[in-house]
């Protein structure tokens, strides 16, 4: 094994550590339509992962107010990190992350939507950019 696959694995190891909260990635799957009834059927989600990771505020976004409705919303980004072992989990833009447990009582209940991924070779983590909508 090479030095820098010895030091990815102690950098994986260590990044897992560091997972305090558990997450749920939600996506939908692709809706169903009935020819014979003319009536589309909403699409089931699924989970695409569930286990722990890391959810923290992304200091190289800020947050930003947008209109939603007759409501000035702001929108706050996160970075969530997932195990490495998690790196075949690729949502979609738009699926949900939904904190099921945090050290920060604050969290637990959190539900972000997916604005990007991360890719890597030398990453530590799976690392998806996601962003709090309430």
């Amino acid at each position: 094994m090479s030095a820098l696959e010895v030091a990815l694995v102690a950098g994986r190891a260590a990044a897992l550590e560091l997972m305090r909260e558990t997450v749920t990635v939600l996506a939908p799957t692709e809706p169903g339509f009935d020819w014979d009834t003319g009536t589309e059927t909403p699409a089931p989600i699924v989970a695409l992962y569930s286990g722990p990771a890391r959810v923290k505020p992304d200091r190289e976004a800020s947050g930003r107010e947008v209109n939603a409705g007759e409501s000035n919303v702001a929108l706050h980004s996160y970075l969530v990190s997932l195990p490495w072992s998690a790196s075949g989990v690729r949502p979609p833009v738009g699926a949900q992350i939904r904190v099921d447990s945090s050290p920060e009582a604050r969290m637990s209940g959190l539900m972000l939507w997916v604005t990007g991924v991360r890719y890597g070779s030398t990453a530590t983590a799976w690392r998806i950019t996601a962003e709090d909508r309430s």
